[in-house]
């Protein structure tokens, strides 16, 4: 039977628009004349608005934002969400739950847009939010563009400056939580994510490469106790204010991460904690206090913690600097804690506890050319123990459970902030974690999870692209997920050496020498990504410091030198058409790597710090077993300063990897006892600063708009710190694996090559091959 209305009707132009009403008959109800499918415009369903008072609606705010999300509310905040609720939910804000699911939404977009701990009434992010939301309500409930709820995305995808504020969608990997995280999750619709509808198959479709100059620049906000973004354009020649600002933005990180230590908490949080030593029970003393410099005016002969910048003095002396003040300090006496544990120079951020001596006249008289609050106090601080800041796993950073039952995090962490911009911990984790178990799982059979790390790679000397021939030759199916090459790229700055050319044509002949070995390898051009690090005497900031330290950030060798290579990766790629292209990325130093989003984040830094840190360190008193003598005020303390600040990381937090496993050079040990310990002591000084350059700028200088690059906090998964004036390395500190592979040609080894094979999620570890007139072999 056709149902079809009668063209009578359905052509008649005399019916006007209100007969899409319903009918007023009482019998049936039914519309006068049938609607098309999917035509309807049905009204709104009408609230009537109601004065919601902020009192009433405080419990059920604070269940929300406080105790399920860590939120805390202004009271502005609670007065713009209770008119916003009573305008759109009206009277059944309580009964059908309209106004919970609200509350939900809007603090699930607050943390998406990094907006902090604190909720401000007063703050553009929640106006933008709650008006991007009243778009989307109908009847006080949360409907989206269309009824269907396909996707939530859109009420977003409209508004690129809202996109850029989330920091959540990098361009690659897409959110996981992208319906749930806009009120779906409270109305019981979910989007199933397919994995094998893309190229993801292929592990290193999520490897990402980010640039220095492109990582998001962040700055650690002291009155909302959260990181946000800088949003002034950086440049290389900046006001001198930034240099301040460089200062403190050290300060206030390394300050946080210390008072969210277990050590520096209240009573309240670390009484219930106890130590058992032998069969006694030992409770917390009380918790460590961080003195500001200046309330040490007045208190002649007390002791003290300070948390401060060392400084050189005019005069050569040492003195230490908070926000506060500076005072000149006495270290004849001091130790470091734990014992010869790591180094401690000029421009680095540190915990001294000691006495005050108060004198007439102030021992850094000319540094400042003020005396008091703000400026050089008068005496001196004698320091007894001296130690880095302690340092903070990854896992308690980001707020994420190690999956062993206990909880190191306190405060709630910061799994929301998106550090690098490919995406926060928070928003992506679980999603990667999935990708991850799925691409690199023994059975899967595409797995990948191979990273071979080069040290410096003199392309100027021909037995180094012997060696790299060689390295390149072991490797067959499958490829690795990536090579990293760093310089220097020529053993002399050859671009400061003056000439007709400059030396620039002798520098990209260099570069076409390893554009023709790379050539040879065409099936490792098209499935791995090479990435390239310069070092100091690479282009073009070598042609003004001829192989002094260079500015960091640095950029990539420009790309006038390497045509040649491109051209390699081009003419191999061009016999690719599925799956990934290989490509050669020359990046920054330091150049970060990023493995599925945010789940492994990969530092690889070009610097021969170890020889700096022993030029520039303070000379401390040997340690108390050392034999010598010691005051026995000193011994008696460091006693108490062990039980009561655990805070001090020990090397017993590290694992130098020494095995001989497959793949392993059989003959590769360390060199000698005091080469791991030494290799300890630099990771230790480094990763407890949480900066890759803890040095005065007249010793390394930095561009102060790029320095929040130079953070490494939270923790990489892994870090390659290529240091040639330092023993080769694979030590674990805190979760954080270091690798230094050195240099490719192995010092006072003729014919041998070195490098390590880093294993993702895993260990590096130390191989080696021999080259030359004997037949190449590997180990």
């Amino acid at each position: 039977m056709d149902k079809t209305p009668a063209p009578l009707f359905r052509n008649n132009k005399n019916i006007p628009p209100s007969s899409n009403l319903p009918s007023s008959s009482p019998a049936f109800g039914t519309p006068a004349h049938p609607l098309k499918p999917f035509a309807l415009n049905a009204p709104k369903t009408t609230i009537l608005p109601i004065i919601l008072p902020p009192a009433t609606l405080r419990p059920l705010a604070f269940r929300t934002f406080t105790k399920k999300h860590s939120l805390t509310l202004t009271s502005s905040a609670l007065q713009e969400l209770a008119g916003f609720i009573g305008r759109h939910c009206g009277s059944g804000w309580r009964e059908e739950g309209l106004a919970e699911r609200v509350l939900e939404e809007i603090a699930r977009s607050w943390k998406n847009r990094n907006g902090g701990v604190m909720v401000d009434g007063a703050s553009k992010e929640l106006h933008d939010i709650l008006k991007t939301l009243e778009g989307n309500m109908s009847g006080g409930k949360i409907t989206g563009p269309n009824r269907g709820l396909q996707r939530s995305d859109s009420l977003l995808s409209g508004e690129d400056d809202l996109n850029t504020r989330l920091g959540l969608r990098p361009s690659g990997p897409p959110r996981e939580d992208s319906n749930a995280s806009f009120g779906m999750s409270a109305l019981g619709v979910q989007e199933e994510q397919g994995d094998e509808d893309d190229e993801a198959n292929d592990p290193r479709a999520w490897l990402q490469v980010v640039d220095a100059y492109q990582q998001p620049r962040l700055l650690f906000n002291v009155g909302k106790k959260h990181f946000e973004r800088e949003t002034s354009k950086p440049s290389l020649l900046p006001p001198a204010d930034h240099k301040t600002t460089l200062f403190r933005n050290r300060y206030h990180v390394i300050h946080q991460r210390i008072l969210r230590n277990e050590a520096f908490q209240t009573s309240s949080v670390s009484a219930s904690r106890k130590h058992h030593v032998g069969k006694e029970t030992v409770a917390n003393q009380q918790s460590l206090k961080i003195t500001p410099i200046a309330n040490l005016l007045g208190r002649h002969g007390s002791s003290h913690m300070l948390l401060g910048l060392l400084v050189t003095l005019p005069s050569g002396g040492i003195a230490i600097s908070d926000l506060s003040g500076t005072i000149a300090l006495d270290l004849k006496s001091a130790v470091s804690i734990p014992a010869d544990s790591a180094w401690f120079c000029p421009g680095m951020i540190v915990l001294i506890d000691g006495v005050y001596e108060e004198e007439d006249e102030s021992h850094g008289k000319g540094f400042s050319g003020t005396s008091g609050v703000g400026g050089v106090l008068g005496g001196k601080f004698q320091g007894f123990f001296i130690g880095q800041p302690p340092c903070e796993k990854r896992k308690a950073t980001l707020g994420i459970s190690d999956g062993s039952g206990s909880d190191h995090t306190i405060g709630g962490g910061f799994g929301w902030i998106d550090f690098l911009g490919v995406g926060s911990s928070r928003a992506l984790g679980s999603k990667m974690r999935r990708l991850q178990n799925r691409l690199l799982s023994p059975s899967f059979e595409g797995r990948r999870n191979k990273i071979v790390i080069l040290g410096e790679l003199n392309l100027d000397n021909p037995r180094a692209l012997q060696a790299l021939r060689q390295i390149l030759s072991t490797y067959n199916t499958p490829e690795p997920l990536s090579f990293v090459m760093t310089g220097n790229f020529t053993t002399h700055a050859v671009l400061a050496r003056g000439g007709s050319s400059g030396g620039s044509i002798e520098y990209k002949e260099y570069f076409d020498a390893l554009a023709s070995v790379l050539a040879d390898f065409p099936h490792l051009l098209q499935a791995s990504t090479f990435l390239f690090v310069p070092g100091d005497n690479d282009g073009w900031v070598s042609s003004f410091t001829a192989g002094a330290s260079t500015p960091l950030p640095r950029k990539g060798v420009p790309e006038m030198f390497t045509s040649r290579v491109r051209r390699a990766f081009a003419t191999a790629n061009a016999d690719n058409a599925a799956g990934v292209k290989g490509e050669a990325i020359w990046g920054s130093n330091p150049a970060r790597m990023t493995v599925f989003g945010p789940e492994h984040e990969i530092v690889v830094m070009r610097d021969d710090m170890s020889s700096r840190l022993r030029r520039t360190s303070v000379h401390l008193k040997p340690p108390p077993d050392s034999g010598q003598d010691v005051p026995e005020e000193v011994q008696g303390d460091a006693m108490d300063l062990d039980v009561a600040a655990p805070s001090f990381s020990t090397p017993e937090g590290m694992d130098v990897s020494q095995t001989n496993d497959e793949g392993v050079s059989e003959g590769y040990k360390p060199e000698s006892k005091s080469d791991t310990h030494a290799a300890r002591k630099m990771v230790k000084s480094i990763l407890d600063q949480g900066y890759m350059s803890p040095f005065p700028p007249s010793i390394r200088p930095v561009h102060w708009d790029f320095a929040s690059s130079l953070h490494i906090y939270p923790l990489p998964t892994a870090m390659v710190l290529v240091d040639t004036s330092a023993p080769t390395f694979c030590v674990t500190y805190e979760g954080c694996h270091v690798m230094n592979p050195g240099s490719v040609l192995v010092e006072g080894r003729r014919g041998v090559g070195r490098w390590i094979e880093y294993e993702v999620s895993g260990l590096g570890r130390m191989r080696e091959c021999t080259f030359g007139i004997n037949k190449g072999t590997a180990k």
